[in-house]
């Protein structure tokens, strides 16, 4: 929690620059939509959070996205599967994607941003040539599974605000995953593996068969939140579908408090990353700055988060270094 807290407090100071000079940032519908992107871009980032523990990174999150969510309405539409098999075959391929990159990392010994890299640039093109590169969404009969995903529960107390059933599936996984982590042997061993790999293995660690777990877990949350964003939005071109959708997930898991070498975590603290970035996207719309600016805005607040892990690290580092000389004294 205590790694959260920073995150946290700079959730509630753009929250209120956002209410104070943003027109209709507190109507019902604003915040509803809101708390939706919200959950869908956390479960992006709770997946990236699983690999950058392992002091690794995945790259193509945005274009496993792309597959999966287009791949869900051309299945329907195009080759009239069933439902019932759509879902189940999207979700293993993703994690197949997951694995891929895992075994390429852990047995070929290949660096993690080079193979998702590729991996970026691989899945993208076949969504485009698998759609002849066409437009896909829902008809139909086939409204009704989206209708389903888009479910909507009313708040009392909020004119024109009903909770997105998004939200369910993003608390059941940062339940799941913060349990993972703190309360089981596994989960701590995938900490130690972002710590000291070397250590860990010499210790009796599976850290390859961890590792290929954390990227087989991203993919399959990649592929999960692809799905979702494609039930929320109707129809999506493969060729732009999940552009840097990886910036946002990485983004709000180094924010929240995952460090980029490794070992350390917090699932509170990368859903209030993912809330953060979804208001400064609304707040630079509302108060009428140029849309131009958001991926600026992003990446310098990205950009302060890795500087502030590193200045929080060496001072830290500094700090247990005096204290084991006052010990030795």
């Amino acid at each position: 929690m205590k790694k959260a807290l920073g995150i946290i407090g700079i959730f509630a100071a753009i929250f209120l620059v956002a209410s104070l000079y943003g027109e209709n940032f507190l109507t019902g519908i604003n915040l509803q939509q809101l708390t939706n992107r919200t959950a869908l871009y956390s479960i992006l980032a709770l997946g990236a959070s699983i690999v950058i523990v392992t002091g690794g990174i995945d790259l193509s999150i945005g274009s496993v996205v792309c597959l999966a969510g287009i791949s869900v309405p051309w299945l329907l539409v195009e080759q009239e599967w069933s439902p019932w098999a759509v879902l189940p075959t999207v979700l293993a391929g993703s994690a197949a994607i997951g694995l891929f990159h895992g075994l390429l990392i852990t047995k070929l010994r290949l660096q993690p941003f080079l193979v998702t890299l590729c991996g970026l640039l691989l899945y993208r093109g076949i969504a485009r040539w698998m759609t002849g590169d066409q437009s896909q969404g829902f008809q139909g009969e086939f409204g009704d599974v989206r209708a389903i995903a888009l479910a909507k529960f009313a708040i009392p107390g909020i004119e024109n605000y009903r909770l997105p059933a998004t939200v369910i599936p993003m608390v059941v996984l940062a339940v799941l995953i913060g349990l993972f982590l703190s309360r089981t042997v596994w989960g701590r061993w995938l900490l130690a593996t972002g710590r000291n790999e070397s250590a860990a293995r010499y210790s009796g660690v599976p850290t390859a068969r961890l590792t290929t777990l954390s990227y087989v877990s991203c993919s399959l949350l990649a592929g999960f939140g692809g799905m979702l964003f494609i039930f929320d939005i109707g129809s999506a071109q493969p060729s732009d579908f999940g552009n840097f959708y990886e910036l946002y997930a990485i983004a709000a898991a180094v924010l929240g408090g995952c460090s980029l070498r490794g070992g350390e975590a917090s699932v509170i603290g990368v859903i209030v990353g993912a809330a953060t970035l979804q208001v400064l996207r609304n707040t630079i719309t509302l108060v009428g700055l140029s849309s131009q600016l958001e991926f600026a805005v992003i990446g310098a607040v990205l950009l302060i988060g890795v500087a502030a892990d590193e200045l929080v690290r060496r001072f830290t580092s500094r700090r247990l270094e005096r204290m084991g000389a006052v010990a030795k004294a």
